[in-house]
């Protein structure tokens, strides 16, 4: 089958079924790109993390168009982009043509209610899944719970602990090497 329909389908299913935004489609995306089809390696796999999550823009996109560029460059990026973006867009679109039917629905708000649940879940799997491959062990937990404290509860930008992180990450290199 076509690379690139291949891609922009899996791209698709992957952009349809994950409820929660890029960090709980990091399970289906590793089943699909690691495991499924071997696009990419488990440790490629947490370096394109890394990376998208670095990078500015919405997550899921930027680790679309990682693997598709790796695939087939620029067409290959832009067929899973699409992939990724159009289930989202489709959606947000039927929603603004019968949000006024449904705004006050008790019934459709129950349902957000009880999704809001499975959604934490689905971003915390893979946040536990990253600690254990990036090694984040009970010697170095601290490193991201101060981080996440720092932003969570001083208020700290995210871009000074990724400044932070990247400057002590060269510092530790330059020692240990």
């Amino acid at each position: 089958m076509n690379i690139y329909l291949t891609s922009f389908k899996t791209f698709f299913k992957i952009g349809m079924f994950t409820l929660g935004g890029g960090y709980a489609m990091i399970p289906l995306i590793e089943e699909e790109v690691v495991n499924k089809h071997r696009w990419v390696e488990k440790e490629e796999m947490l370096d394109l993390i890394a990376i998208a999550q670095s990078c500015p823009g919405v997550f899921a996109i930027n680790i679309a168009i990682f693997i598709g560029y790796k695939l087939r460059q620029v067409r290959g990026a832009i067929a899973t982009a699409l992939g990724t973006a159009l289930p989202s867009f489709l959606i947000i679109l039927a929603i603004a043509i019968f949000f006024s039917q449904f705004k006050d629905n008790s019934t459709i708000a129950a349902i957000f209610r009880g999704i809001r649940p499975a959604v934490v879940a689905l971003i915390a799997v893979p946040t536990f899944n990253l600690a254990k491959r990036a090694h984040i062990g009970w010697t170095n937990f601290w490193i991201p719970l101060v981080c996440a404290l720092a932003i969570w509860w001083l208020g700290v930008s995210p871009i000074y602990i990724i400044l932070i992180a990247g400057i002590a990450g060269y510092g530790y290199g330059r020692i240990s090497s």
